[in-house]
């Protein structure tokens, strides 16, 4: 594959601008990243220590295996929630390495709340089991939660997306014949009792260790009976009594060590074999993706250097360069891992749509992984697009897209809106991972055009009620349009929700990509198969 020739000139003063502003971006997100991380009241501190209790990420590095990376997900999820009370969900999840093996590694945080679960924790748990259902990630639950938060109970419990998800999704695991660990350094109450019951293995910490479906209070309130923790639901009771958990620990570290040992027991299974080359790092610094990227997300900017930036040795085989010029496809390598990328260069035209839904064939034939890298505002529009097809020839790449059975990816480089969302692999698509961008923005438009458009439909409104247009109430409705907007479709507000798998910096996309590629070949190839072209 040739080199991509760079026509970047990073002694510009656009280059410079561009970067100053993105650097911006990138020092409010870590600072943002690093307060969810570690910023928490020092009572909170102080109560886990004087229980003998280790700080939630001081448990995972013990965890990990000495100089393993840890792909942390979500990490700002609940950002713009509840007030800030909930600083990554109340709950850690990511992708590591433990005894030689790759695992789904989630954690509550008990120094917020308890570790009680918000809605947004229950939906970041989902989230991260679905990925290990996925790619086949055996799971490590560090359990030490108070359980749901009981003030908001309804959007905790009662959905097909809440609490119960956990659990179902437990049951699939092990029905996958995917292993499950738990180890019980606090509470598991009520409904989070089950998840070390429905573990594979488990260990309990004798002292602080405990799981019941009901609690002291409520077991005293329900039926008057007054009992410790430590007799209705401890470790002592639970490895010699009730049988509900295997191994009794005097302590977290060697809870830690206990489960360090199960875990190389399990046995590694087979990965399908991606076509995979020597890895070489890029040949153009990956920190010049801050000076690419525009400052203002209506500006443009090439796909082929944020390609450059991000592959194997900058070398990029381009699929079809002079037809469907808005949309840049072609092979490369990821850390060795070939993989088929479509970069938005502009609108998604008749030629574009139709050169995707090819380029999507031709990788599912070849069993190349899917990379997407979304900066798209759509698929065009108007009459002649129309008549043309547009519609039809779009959802032929949503077809070929929905369809694939190859592992996908999304990086969000820039902005994502309307249907173009949709045909690059967002979310509602099932990448395997989706990851943010800080700059990036996403909508059904962009805020000016979602402005402009109510306030035309509200002036049309007001002549249809025999009324006179009134410039004053249409600015009003534009600037609250616009001002809701502005919250709404930044990358915070996107994370927050967990519509992506967590912002990253831009220099992080290459290995963020190689964890997760490397994740997905756990998971068997599907037959190939298709829903109906419409032609």
């Amino acid at each position: 594959m040739r080199r991509i020739q760079s026509n970047i000139a990073t002694g510009s003063a656009e280059f410079r601008k561009n970067a100053a502003h993105n650097r911006r971006l990138v020092s409010e997100f870590h600072a943002r990243q690093d307060a969810a991380r570690h910023a928490r009241p020092q009572r909170s501190l102080d109560r886990l220590t004087s229980q003998g209790k280790m700080l939630p990420r001081d448990r995972i590095a013990a965890l990990l295996d000495p100089g393993t990376p840890f792909l942390e997900l979500s990490s700002l999820a609940a950002n713009m929630a509840y007030g800030g009370a909930s600083p990554s969900a109340s709950s850690i999840v990511g992708i590591g390495i433990v005894s030689g093996r790759e695992v789904m590694i989630r954690a509550d945080d008990s120094t917020v709340k308890g570790g009680a679960w918000y809605p947004l924790t229950v939906t970041k748990i989902v989230r991260a089991l679905d990925i290990a259902i996925e790619n086949r990630l055996p799971v490590i639950h560090l359990c030490d939660s108070a359980g749901g938060q009981l003030q908001l109970q309804s959007e905790v419990f009662p959905g097909g997306r809440m609490a119960g998800r956990i659990f179902r999704n437990q049951t699939i695991l092990s029905k996958m014949g995917v292993p499950q660990l738990s180890l019980v350094f606090g509470h598991c109450t009520a409904g989070g009792a089950y998840v070390p019951a429905l573990s594979d293995y488990n260990v309990i910490v004798r002292g602080t260790g405990a799981v019941f479906l009901g609690g002291p209070p409520l077991v005293r309130a329900a039926t008057g009976e007054d009992v410790s923790a430590e007799e209705l639901g401890g470790a002592a009771m639970h490895t010699s009594v009730s049988g509900t958990c295997d191994y009794p620990a005097a302590n977290e570290a060697q809870a830690i060590a206990i489960g360090r040992e199960i875990v190389s027991q399990w046995r590694r299974g087979p990965k399908w074999q991606c076509q995979r080359d020597t890895p070489e790092p890029p040949a153009f610094d990956p920190a010049e993706l801050y000076g690419i990227i525009p400052d203002d997300i209506k500006k443009a900017f090439d796909m082929r250097e944020v390609i450059a930036r991000i592959v194997d040795g900058s070398r990029f085989h381009e699929y079809q360069p002079d037809f469907g010029t808005t949309l840049v496809c072609g092979f490369a390598n990821i850390w060795g891992y070939k993989v088929g990328i479509l970069g938005n260069n502009g609108v998604l035209f008749n030629d574009s749509s139709l050169k995707a839904a090819h380029f999507i064939e031709l990788c599912n034939q070849n069993e190349t992984p899917l990379l997407f890298l979304q900066n798209i505002t759509g698929f065009m529009v108007g009459r002649e697009y129309e008549r043309r097809g547009i519609t039809k020839d779009g959802a032929k790449m949503l077809m070929a897209q929905g369809g694939s059975r190859v592992p996908k990816f999304t990086v969000m480089v820039n902005g994502s809106f309307g249907a173009g969302n949709y045909g690059m692999c967002g979310r509602a698509w099932d990448p395997r991972f989706l990851f943010t961008w800080p700059n990036h923005q996403i909508g059904v438009m962009g805020g000016e055009q979602a402005a402009n458009t109510l306030a035309e439909v509200k002036a049309n409104q007001m002549r249809r009620d025999g009324l006179e247009v009134d410039a004053a109430v249409l600015e009003q409705q534009r600037a609250e349009t616009l001002a809701a907007y502005q919250d709404q479709i930044s990358a915070y507000y996107s994370t927050s929700q967990l519509w992506d798998d967590g912002i990253i910096d831009p220099v992080d996309t290459r290995n963020a990509l190689g964890i997760a590629i490397a994740a997905s070949l756990n998971t068997p190839l599907e037959d190939p198969g298709y829903g109906v072209f419409r032609l």
